[in-house]
């Protein structure tokens, strides 16, 4: 439990962060999902796959993934639609 105000207030803000945080890497996720089954499905899944390409480079320039596990993602989205 934290005693000083100035420690309340960076668990307040940690918390915030946190869920904030939670739910990027929920839709994150969730994208990267909807790519990979419409690619099995040979379904059109362009506008899916640039969407999340667009929001895994943008989670990486937040510092929410690393840019070497983004580019990774990526590179493995690619390469699973090219199939």
């Amino acid at each position: 439990m934290e005693h000083s105000p100035s420690a309340k207030k960076r668990h307040k803000q940690s918390l915030l962060r946190n869920s904030r945080n939670k739910a990027s890497r929920t839709q994150l996720r969730n994208k990267i999902k909807t790519v990979r089954e419409l690619a099995e499905k040979n379904e059109d899944h362009s506008s899916a796959l640039i969407d999340a390409q667009r929001s895994l480079s943008k989670a990486a320039a937040k510092n929410l993934i690393h840019k070497k596990t983004a580019s990774r993602l990526i590179s493995r989205l690619n390469k699973s639609v090219q199939k």
